[in-house]
Order: C-alpha cells, then structure tokens, then sequence
C-alpha cells in the first residue's frame, strides 16, 4: 500500500496516444513577396517598437491611451485568463485527486434487533486519505484533452496578441485620417475665405456694370462648391473622431496633447524589411493562433479515438477507524480499501462515432482556417508592398500638378482681369486646383496609413 501511489503515477504517464502525428500544412503562397526589393539599413518589423515607429508624440499618447483602456482589448485579456483557468482544469485531471475525509456516528439498535434482550448503542470514526475514480490513462484521452486544453489557451494568447496589433494599426489609421481631414478643412476654410473675396468683387463689378450676371453667378457657383466640401468634410472628420473615441476608451482632451505633426512632416520607420513569407508563420499572431486551434483540434481527435477503448479507473483509502475516538489512531485502528473498474460502452447507437467524425471534421476546418489565414496576411503584405512603391510616385506627381494647376489658376486670374478671357476660365482653373490640393493631402494621408498597415501586416507592434 506505501508503493500504490507511485504505481498509479506511472500508470497514469504510461499510456499511449491515439492523436494523429501533427503535421504542419503547406502554406498555399508564393515563396517570396512580390515587390520586395532589399532596402539599405532595413530592420524587420518585429525588431521596431511602435513607440520608435510613430514619431508624432500626439499619436504616440493616444496610442498608449487606447492601449490601457479600449474595451475590446480588456475582453481579450479576460478571454486569456479564462482560457488559462481552464487548461489549468483540464490538466489536473492527469493526476489523482486526494481527499481527506472523516467521520463519527452513533447509532443505538433495538432489542428486536440485537436477539440478546438488551438495547445496544455503538459509535464509529473514520479518518481516512482516498482517492476516488482515477482513470488510468492507457489510451492518452485524458492526457490529449488536456493537450487541446493548452493549445487553447495558447490560442487565447496569440489572440489577445493580435488584438492588440490590431488595436495599434486602427488606432493609427483613424488618427492619420483625423490629421488628413483636418488639413483638407482647413484647405477648404482658405479657400472659402478666397472665395467670398472674389464673389465680393464680382458683385462689385456687376453693379458698375463691368461684368455680366454671367460672371457673378460663376463666382456664387465656386463659393458654393467650396461649401459643400468643407460641410463634408467636417461630417468625415466628426466620424473619424467618434471612431477614435471608442478606440481609445473614451474622449481625448486633445487641449492637454502635444501638437500633432502635419502630414508632410510625419516621418515613420519607412525601412522595414519585408522578409519571406515563411516569416510571417512565426512573426504574425494570428497565424499563430490559428496554429495553436490548429493543434487543439488534432488533439481532440486523440481523445474521441481513445473513447472506442475501454475506460478504466481506480479507487482507494487509507486510514484509520475505531469505535472510541481516543483510539481512533494508532495501529491498531488502521484501515484501507481499494478496487478497479473497467467501463466500455456496448450500444451507443452512434454516439462515439459521431464525436469521432466531428472531431476530425473540426480538425479540417482549422487546417482550412490556418491556410486561409496565412493567404490573407500575404494579401495584406503585398498589398502594402505595392503601396510603398507606387504611392510615393503618385505623391511626387500629384505635388508637379498642384504647382502647375496654381500657375494656370494665376494666369488665368490675369488674363480675366485684363479681358483677354472669360471668367469660365477663372472657374474651370480654380476648380482644378482646389481638387488638385485635396487630392495630395489625400495621397499623403493614404501613404502613411499605407505605412502603418506594412507594419503590421508583417507583424510589427509586438514590443514596447
């Protein structure tokens, strides 16, 4: 009896397992991304914290800010213990569980009872050490139950990792948009102002009789036009601060912030090695997580085949028991029991084989899952990688035809104001150029959120 809870140790860690070898698929994309080129002094994006990547210190607060308080990620958090909480469980029925129980009663038997003619009353005590119905794990059922139940937990982890990441990039991205917005209304504000001007002088000139009703109207025509840009605009600019507020978790007291850096001065970590797409396995949280489900799933499949085979399990005691509680302990009183059972269902009309074809069915879905999701974090990497070679030509472009369209919009001014042209020209290149100066704040801002979503894309964001 000294030696039984060794035994029960080793028959428990003895066992076999039925889950099948785990192989890892074959990740369904190209071995290289397209549109990567070696860049000099490039760092992988994993090696950057999102402190040294963003350099504007507003985003770099409000970034932090959303870090500690966004709802959703202190779900995930929650989501990580629990899932901890039960791995924990489910590993603990690897090993026996010991229970210390005692007892005392007394009972008093009648005369009928006791054939001697004479009531008897007799106490009894119990102190003993048990354990009750431990299964022996022969099969690895309990064992690959509680493998799936920490590749779980794993998943929890890597899922709250890339959240988190998540958080980083959305919050990135809404600020940039709330920047880029703000520069366009302000763009628009100028330009109003320029505008109430011109329709001033046009007015004047048609009550002198200088220019036609024509040339006013066109003037009424351009103030209007800047109007309903800019109403739109503040309507883009008010979501974009709703988007940013839940994000963060709660309002921004923008008065107590550093001022934020313009648009053409953000700087971020534009050196970032794209790497190969096999990095992503192990740099990308999601791939991950959906590795680690992955996992638990080819566990589970363990399990279900091991329920085919008989179940069997052990209960023992060990103790001490007594009529007289002053000798309940000693040698005299020792006492102890123990005993097996075996337990293999017959006629389960199907059951067992269900679990089995759902579990393997579960199996394929996450093999599917983990493809799928390596596939879109191929997508998103060149996507991003195509964005960085082609958004700054755009930006250089676009910067060539707002200079162009401002010396059109000034020949044109002078050449309306000596009578050379009518004022539809004035129009037409006042027009262009309002676009043309919308239309490069927008590059601007779509290049940086271009930047922020490479960095993440290839798994940036993970350091502080």
């Amino acid at each position: 009896m000294r030696s039984w809870p060794v035994l029960l140790a080793a028959a428990a860690l003895s066992g076999c397992s039925l889950a099948p070898t785990y192989v890892r698929p074959t990740p369904p994309v190209a071995a290289t991304f397209p549109l990567s080129e070696p860049l000099p002094d490039a760092r992988p994006a994993v090696q950057v914290s999102w402190r040294d990547f963003f350099d504007d210190p507003r985003l770099e607060i409000v970034s932090s800010k959303a870090l500690a308080n966004n709802r959703d990620l202190a779900v995930s958090v929650a989501q990580v213990e629990q899932a901890r909480a039960q791995y924990r469980i489910q590993r603990s029925a690897q090993l026996p569980n010991v229970d210390l129980g005692a007892s005392g009663g007394r009972a008093r038997q009648s005369v009928g009872v006791t054939g001697t003619g004479l009531a008897a009353t007799a106490d009894s005590y119990d102190l003993d050490l048990g354990i009750s119905a431990f299964e022996l794990d022969f099969w690895g059922r309990v064992r690959n139950l509680s493998t799936a139940a920490r590749y779980s937990y794993l998943a929890s982890v890597e899922g709250q990792r890339a959240f988190r990441l998540s958080l980083i990039r959305q919050v990135a991205v809404a600020y940039m948009t709330l920047r880029e917005n703000e520069e366009r209304i302000a763009l628009a504000q100028r330009t109003l102002a320029s505008r109430r001007e011109g329709l001033e002088i046009a007015r004047l000139r048609l009550e002198a009789g200088v220019t036609s009703s024509a040339d006013y109207d066109q003037s009424v025509s351009l103030l209007t036009d800047a109007q309903t840009q800019l109403a739109e605009l503040r309507r883009t600019e008010a979501t974009a601060v709703n988007l940013l507020t839940v994000l963060v978790g709660g309002p921004v007291d923008t008065a107590a912030l550093p001022p934020p850096l313009p648009l053409a001065q953000q700087q971020m970590f534009d050196r970032l090695d794209a790497g190969l797409p096999s990095d992503l396995l192990v740099n990308r949280p999601d791939i991950m997580q959906a590795e680690a489900q992955l996992r638990a799933a080819n566990a589970n499949i363990g399990a279900a085949r091991a329920a085919f085979l008989p179940r069997i399990s052990l209960t023992g005691a060990s103790g001490y028991a007594s009529r007289e509680l002053g000798d309940l302990v000693g040698g005299d009183g020792r006492a102890w029991n123990y005993g097996a059972g075996a337990a293999l269902p017959i006629l389960d009309w199907g059951a067992r084989r269900g679990q089995l074809d759902s579990a393997r069915a579960q199996r394929d879905i996450a093999a599917a899952t983990y493809q799928r999701t390596i596939q879109t974090a191929f997508q998103e990497v060149a996507d991003a990688l195509a964005g960085r070679r082609y958004i700054a030509d755009q930006i250089l472009a676009q910067e060539r035809a707002v200079a162009a369209q401002e010396r059109l919009a000034e020949t044109a001014h002078l050449r309306y104001s000596n009578g050379i042209a009518i004022y539809l020209e004035v129009l037409d290149a006042e027009r262009s150029l309002f676009s043309a100066q919308q239309a490069l704040l927008q590059l601007r801002g779509t290049n940086l959120r271009n930047q922020v979503a490479l960095y993440a894309a290839l798994g940036g964001g993970q350091t502080d």
